[in-house]
């Protein structure tokens, strides 16, 4: 069984939702980056996300666009994070999912991709700029190695909702609002009726993300669906602190998993 799928059966059956992270692989270094997925799995974080950086991130809000330049000006390579996942899973079991561009899979190759995928313990992808129509290649290929492709959905679906929800797996990621990421002080999408259709359709569990910066969004969220995805918080967190940021990841995250 996918370590995500896994996951959410030992939510469900402890009553729990899930909390899902996210960093950007090689900000400021790969040993921070390390170090921060860990504190987070001992933090409460129920499955980590790795963003791959790239050098043109149209989902991302700022604080992850430079999170992504200063890891690609380290140096960062899809070759220096699979190199992460293997050091990682020496120490943890848990769920860790790519957050990556399609541009990124197809000029390493998509069979070396999942391959690696595979073999150094990545559990799933999500690819922001990849349309859901022009998504089933890549999941087929992806399916052969037991990897999930995350699909997105937004309040602009609207009649696409149906679809895209009852063909999902490991876990649907709903976009709490129009526009790119980052974290925001309030929501204006209809909720009630935008997760009323999710849960009505939903093959698989469906977590929301893009704009959750405290543990009372956390917690208000969490209340629609089965997790959520907090990543702009964390990131603003080591851009300020860099390799001295892993306590207060920690804390930051710690304080998210209380409220779940």
């Amino acid at each position: 069984m996918n370590r995500i799928d896994r996951c959410f059966a030992d939510l469900k059956a402890k009553e729990k939702k899930a909390l899902i992270t996210f960093i950007t692989a090689g900000d400021p270094d790969m040993e921070t980056s390390k170090k921060a997925v860990l504190k987070m799995f001992d933090s409460g974080a129920d499955i980590i996300e790795l963003g791959v950086p790239f050098s043109d991130p149209i989902a991302e809000g700022v604080t992850i666009q430079k999170s992504s330049k200063r890891s690609l000006d380290g140096g960062t390579n899809l070759d220096m994070i699979f190199d992460l996942v293997v050091e990682l899973r020496k120490e943890t079991d848990k769920p860790l999912l790519f957050m990556m561009y399609i541009n990124t899979i197809v000029a390493y190759g998509t069979e070396k991709f999942f391959t690696n995928c595979k073999d150094k313990g990545i559990d799933g992808v999500i690819v922001p700029d990849m349309p859901y129509e022009e998504s089933g290649e890549l999941k087929d290929e992806a399916r052969g190695y037991g990897i999930h492709i995350i699909n997105l959905v937004a309040p602009t679906s609207r009649d696409r909702i149906k679809k895209i929800a009852s063909n999902s797996q490991g876990f649907l990621y709903c976009v709490s609002s129009t526009g790119v990421t980052g974290t925001r002080s309030t929501f204006t999408t209809d909720f009630e009726s935008f997760f009323g259709a999710i849960g009505e359709n939903a093959a698989c569990p469906y977590c929301v993300g893009f704009g959750i910066s405290s543990p009372e969004q956390a917690k208000k969220m969490s209340a629609y669906c089965d997790g959520v995805i907090v990543g702009s918080a964390i990131v603003r967190i080591m851009e300020e602190k860099g390799a001295q940021s892993i306590e207060a990841v920690g804390e930051f995250v710690k304080s998210l998993s209380e409220v779940m």
